[in-house]
């Protein structure tokens, strides 16, 4: 019988996947803060990846799904065990690429442990949407070329693995997210705009990047993201349907309508595994 691990991040998804699976083997990572849920839990090292595995076969786990925000871990070889010894001379390459070209080799050594690898949309339902209008007034003539704008930097960087997002305000581009994440480029944007009552008009646009496994690396928006685009003064946000994850639906969408902002799902533009 299947039994799923929830390789747990930064942020509240390994919680809703947890409340969703409580039979699900919760594992934490040392140094990752995570609110511990009722689920059996294992406490696990990157350095020590050989004891991982070893603990999910001891568990019965099958299935595994890589749930929120992973900082790169900075590993010490006097930690590591065998296995790691093994494995970093493929990690260690993998670290110097995007988040997604790293993920993909850390998602593939669990592959080839036998454990198949899951996508938190498979696993909880109403994490994502049908294509439409979900919170606010609907996008203006200038919002919806703002978004074309900003979807074709988005697809123009996937080959660059850089970030899976970006902001332009009548035809300006103000932001692009790097490794930093979504809410620091917001940050930014609010920096840039002057003036008390001003408002930029613009829209932030939220999607994977071309061929992303989304079993593993799936863009997500939430109460951050709502309450940052709000203090960005943007008009609304953008997200693909059914390709990004909408966390804690109920309070971002309160924050959109309480914030003036409109939150609209379009049906995607690439293909993405």
């Amino acid at each position: 019988m299947a039994r799923l691990a929830i390789l747990a991040g930064r942020g509240v998804l390994p919680r809703v996947i947890a409340e969703a699976h409580p039979n699900a083997l919760f594992v934490h990572f040392e140094g990752v803060p995570v609110e511990l849920p009722a689920n059996e839990r294992f406490h696990a090292s990157l350095e020590r990846i050989g004891e991982l595995f070893s603990g999910l076969r001891k568990g019965r786990v099958t299935e595994l799904v890589f749930a929120g925000g992973l900082e790169r871990p900075k590993l010490d070889p006097a930690g590591f065990d065998s296995r790691m010894r093994e494995l970093f001379p493929r990690i260690f390459p993998a670290m110097r690429l995007g988040d997604d070209g790293l993920l993909r080799v850390i998602a593939g050594i669990f592959e080839e442990e036998a454990f198949e690898i899951r996508g938190a949309r498979e696993l909880v339902a109403d994490l994502t949407s049908e294509a439409g209008l979900l919170a606010g007034c609907a996008p203006s003539r200038v919002n919806l070329e703002d978004a074309r704008h900003a979807y074709g930097i988005v697809s123009a960087l996937s080959g660059l693995d850089v970030g899976q997002a970006a902001v332009v305000a009548e035809g300006q581009v103000l932001g692009i997210e790097t490794a930093q994440g979504t809410d620091a480029m917001l940050h930014f944007v609010a920096g840039t705009i002057s003036g008390p009552g001003h408002r930029a008009n613009g829209v932030l646009v939220k999607a994977p990047k071309a061929g992303q496994d989304l079993r593993f690396d799936m863009p997500a928006v939430g109460p951050g993201t709502m309450d940052a685009a709000a203090k960005a003064r943007l008009a609304g946000v953008f997200i693909e349907a059914g390709r990004v994850l909408i966390l804690e639906r109920a309070e971002t969408l309160r924050i959109a309508d309480e914030s003036g902002l409109f939150l609209f799902a379009e049906p995607p533009r690439c293909s993405h595994t």
